[in-house]
Formats: C-alpha cells, structure tokens, sequence
C-alpha cells in the first residue's frame, strides 16, 4: 500500500491523528503537495462520499472523516501552491428553515482546496445574511444549498434579494442539494447548478479564471 492510500484509508475511518501523521510523513519524503492532496486526502473523501451515498456509512461517521480531512488539509496547506493568495471569496450556506449541513460541508472542504476563501454560514441562513456576507466580504461566488422540498423556494428569494440590493450582477450562483435540479435552479434565476460537491470541484477548478474575468 502506497503513502496515499494510506492517508485516503486513514481519513475513511476518520482517524484524524492518524491522517496528519500520514501527511506529515509524506511531506518529509518531499512528495508532491499537490499529489497528497489529490490521490490521497481527496481520494479518501471520495470514498466517504460514495459510502454515504450508498448508505453504508452514516452521520456520525461522515463527521469524523469531514474532520480527519480538515486536519489533514490544515497541515499541508503551507506546502500548497498559491502564487498569488486567494483568487476570490465564496459564501456558501444552507438557506433559512434547512438545518441540513453534511452536503454543505462537503461543499466547504472541496472549495476549499481550490483558491478560493470559503466563508461558510452555516445552517438557517437569511436571505439578508446571505447578501451582508457578499457585501462585508467582496464575495464572487455564492453556494446555496437545500436538502428540503419545502425550502427550495428560499433559494430565489436570496437571488431576488441580491437583485434588490443591487448585489446579483457581481457574483455568480451556485445551487446544489437532493431536491434540486438543473431545470429548477434556471427557473430561480441561478447561473449554474452542479449535482455534488465532487463536480463542484471540478467545474470551479476549470472554470473560475474565466468566471471572474466575466464579473
């Protein structure tokens, strides 16, 4: 077994101890940052994500891995390459009425890899919180989740508020969440909507220099 799935296993049972140990140590044998960000802290989070969604992981175990991967990303990040900082700042949350956060959570640590600052809400978010933190924080990005049939209609309300308050034309909206989809997040007036955290990821990891440029 090679040092990155070593650090993918430790951070699936959410021996977080362990996952810095593990990154530490590839640190020291001068392996690539990026390499144990990607086949081993990443590789292991996707494992996570496809046990919990085929219910053979739950919660409480879910929340261990969340944590043994932000130990493990706090520890190599100095190593990661970041010419320039943060390219733009995220606000990502759970609308108001929802206190669902195992998606939102993944959204966060996923974002987070990229050079993107993510400041996360949290849960029963307002509208206006939504627009205060895209003002106070310069925002470019906005990350809406909803995980209940009963509060998607709070995702076009903080579109609509940030239409209000002059706000909407200087970020771009990202939907997600188990009821929501592509056909439902164009109707609310959001600029894309991706399925999972995971391909979330890979459309900003691609894509976020030319979203900028176009805000």
């Amino acid at each position: 077994m090679d040092i990155y799935e070593e650090i993918s296993d430790s951070l699936l049972v959410g021996n977080a101890e362990k996952t810095e140990s593990l990154v530490r140590k590839a640190l020291g044998k001068m392996y690539p940052a990026e390499m144990i960000l990607e086949r081993g802290l990443i590789g292991g989070i996707k494992k996570m994500e496809e046990k919990f969604q085929s219910m053979s992981m739950f919660v409480p175990e879910a929340l261990m891995s969340g944590r043994a991967l932000n130990i493990g990303l706090e520890t190599l990040r100095p190593y990661l390459k970041q010419k320039n900082g943060y390219k733009c700042t995220a606000i990502l949350g759970t609308v108001e009425g929802d206190y669902h956060d195992i998606g939102k959570n993944l959204v966060r640590i996923y974002v987070s890899t990229l050079e993107v600052k993510v400041i996360d809400l949290g849960v029963d978010v307002s509208k206006e919180e939504f627009v205060e933190a895209v003002r106070k924080y310069d925002a470019k990005l906005v990350l809406i989740s909803a995980l209940l049939t009963t509060t998607l209609g709070e995702m076009k309300l903080v579109i609509r508020e940030l239409e209000k308050e002059g706000l909407r034309d200087q970020v771009t909206v990202f939907v997600g969440g188990l009821p929501v989809t592509k056909s439902y997040a164009e109707s609310i007036g959001a600029d894309y909507y991706t399925r999972d955290a995971q391909a979330l990821r890979d459309f900003l990891k691609k894509n976020l220099d030319r979203l900028l440029k176009d805000n």
